[in-house]
């Protein structure tokens, strides 16, 4: 059985908004660097997000939006094709007029933009037992990984939690399995709606999908890198 590698890698600017497809991600103390730097605060100082949490607000049409890091600042795109950048003096009333209500633009601070952890990774082969599972596609920019590793066993990952992982010059430990939310089943900027996806995953691996890890020790990772589980 081939080692699992790095198939693609992602960054995300701004939480629960689609982000950005690269080469390689430079992986810092924190997370890969740039990763959900920024996020849309609700009215009340919540995160928008695509659930409601203690700390979360559930802003679905986030997810319509794009973010990429660009000339040292955010670029956040429209669905028609309008931008704004994260700095500008209209950023924050142009978001308020798309998502329907008051919203401002903050940078992450000392209260993380995460979820669970820093760093999600998930395999191609549990995507594909998902979609099996469902009968139907499934991409997998549904799961907002940062990084999506070719493997041959689905589910995987799960056996990865309290391992080592060594991707590229990087050094990653796997914490826990990723919980999934209705976030999966919902339209982005670039896929259309597929409900059922969320309750698909509950059958056939308890919700989860792939795994969450901290940084050890920072360094780079590169698409085609073979990941060495220690």
């Amino acid at each position: 059985m081939a080692d699992p590698h790095v198939a693609s890698l992602h960054r995300y600017p701004v939480k629960s908004m689609v982000g950005e497809e690269l080469t390689r991600l430079d992986i810092d103390q924190r997370s890969s660097v740039g990763d959900r730097l920024w996020s849309v605060r609700t009215s009340d100082g919540k995160i928008g997000s695509g659930k409601n949490s203690r700390r979360f607000a559930a802003v679905p049409k986030l997810l319509e939006l794009r973010a990429e890091a660009r000339d040292g600042t955010v670029v956040i795109t429209f669905p028609d094709g309008s931008s704004c950048t994260t700095g500008s003096a209209d950023a924050t009333a142009r978001l308020s007029e798309y998502l329907g209500q008051s919203v401002s633009l903050a940078m992450v601070r000392e209260v993380s933009h995460f979820d669970d952890g820093p760093l999600s990774l998930i395999g191609t082969a549990s995507v594909l037992a998902l979609a099996h599972g469902r009968k139907e596609p499934l991409d997998c920019a549904r799961f907002r990984a940062n990084v999506v590793l070719e493997t041959s066993e689905p589910f995987v990952e799960d056996s990865w939690v309290g391992h080592r992982l060594e991707i590229g010059t990087a050094a990653l430990s796997v914490t826990m399995t990723s919980p999934r939310c209705v976030m999966i089943d919902m339209k982005t900027a670039d896929l259309p709606a597929q409900p059922g996806n969320l309750k698909t995953l509950g059958r056939v691996n308890g919700a989860n999908l792939g795994v969450i890890a901290q940084v050890v020790a920072p360094g780079t990772i590169n698409v085609g890198d073979v990941v060495r589980i220690h």
